[in-house]
């Protein structure tokens, strides 16, 4: 145990005797495929004993009398967890989930409270938020379905869109995990941020779901959550082994992660649905955003055509990521065409919410 916490199996009962290698067998644990690998175990809900080792370290066992010591304790504890509340503009809430439960997991446990913790400051910093945020650390299913049992009304109520954060360490591919009905805003919002600036990401069906998304997606709570992630977690070699350590976990990955994370919020605070104020085009010319030489066979610079095609589609109905979906220009480069029009008096501007 000294030497790694995952020697033990997760909630051994105690033991301390004398057992022959063959019924030692029962009681280890390793992974054939990766021999130098100690595996995470835990005992869910039943009394058992054992032992995580290399699978080289099993193989070289010799035959003989093993003693077998596990001095713990099991007894009645208590459940807990960390919440933070950031009050905004209005009482629509985001929502940000992360667990603190595997021990000695880099990627599939410290990785998510590291990068919350960052979104945490980086939400404080934002003095001018519209939407609240309601952000927990608890332990993974357990922690998540006592959370629920607290809260559940208000966040049916205010919830518009939450995300998963785990496994957000590496420097691999980006990985989506969407919500159970797939449709929901945050599944559109997130897609819409990876499909500009990770176009390679893996886009995974709910049906391979195994983190949170199982309890806040489940029938009866929907709330509209996903999972942005780099490797998804029982996907990548490492995961729940002691592989899964901090050679594997990178600032380049974390700060990644991080960014995209921060993206999706910013484009969520943003998200508005947009009506141009006149009926046919507007008189760009005369406000300096529409050159007076005509050369039609010249064509419409970038920049004036993505101007014409935001107008073209702020007819009330769309938002700024139906927009940014149709007309193929990133949300962040729509950004100041919005403040333009709306320096201009060209645009109406309302909230989702």
């Amino acid at each position: 145990f000294k030497k790694n916490n995952l020697h033990v199996v997760g909630y051994s009962i105690p033991v301390n005797t004398d057992v022959s290698l063959a019924e030692l067998q029962k009681h280890l644990y390793s992974i054939e495929e990766q021999p130098d690998a100690i595996p995470y175990a835990t005992s869910y809900y039943q009394e058992r004993w054992g032992f995580c080792i290399t699978h080289r370290q099993r193989i070289g066992l010799k035959e003989g009398k093993y003693r077998c010591v596990i001095d713990s304790e099991l007894k009645d504890g208590h459940l807990s967890y960390g919440e933070c509340f950031i009050p905004g503009k209005t009482e629509k809430e985001v929502f940000l989930s992360t667990y603190i439960c595997h021990p000695s997991m880099a990627n599939n446990e410290l990785s998510g409270p590291a990068v919350t913790t960052f979104l945490v400051k980086w939400v404080l910093k934002n003095r001018e938020r519209y939407y609240s945020y309601r952000i927990i650390f608890m332990p993974e299913t357990i922690g998540a379905l006592t959370y629920l049992s607290k809260n559940l009304a208000v966040m049916r109520k205010n919830v518009v869109a939450g995300f998963n954060v785990t496994c957000v360490g590496d420097e691999r591919a980006y990985s989506f995990m969407p919500s159970r009905k797939g449709n929901t805003l945050a599944d559109k919002l997130a897609l819409n941020v990876l499909r500009f600036k990770h176009p390679n990401f893996i886009k995974y069906s709910y049906l391979e779901r195994a983190s949170d998304e199982r309890q806040y997606c489940s029938p009866g709570v929907d709330l509209p959550l996903v999972s942005v992630m780099r490797s998804k977690y029982a996907a990548y070699p490492e995961y729940h082994t002691s592989l899964d350590n901090l050679e594997m976990v990178t600032p380049k990955g974390l700060e990644g992660a991080f960014e995209l994370l921060k993206d999706c919020l910013q484009l969520l605070e943003r998200n508005k649905i947009y009506r141009t104020r006149c009926l046919g085009e507007p008189q760009l010319g005369k406000r300096g955003l529409y050159p007076t030489l005509g050369a039609g066979k010249l064509g419409y610079s970038y920049s004036i055509r993505s101007l014409l095609n935001f107008l073209a589609y702020a007819d009330g109905t769309n938002d700024l990521i139906d927009i940014s979906d149709t007309i193929g220009i990133p949300p962040w480069e729509i950004y100041p065409i919005i403040e333009k029009l709306k320096e201009n008096d060209l645009i109406f501007e309302s909230s989702q919410v």
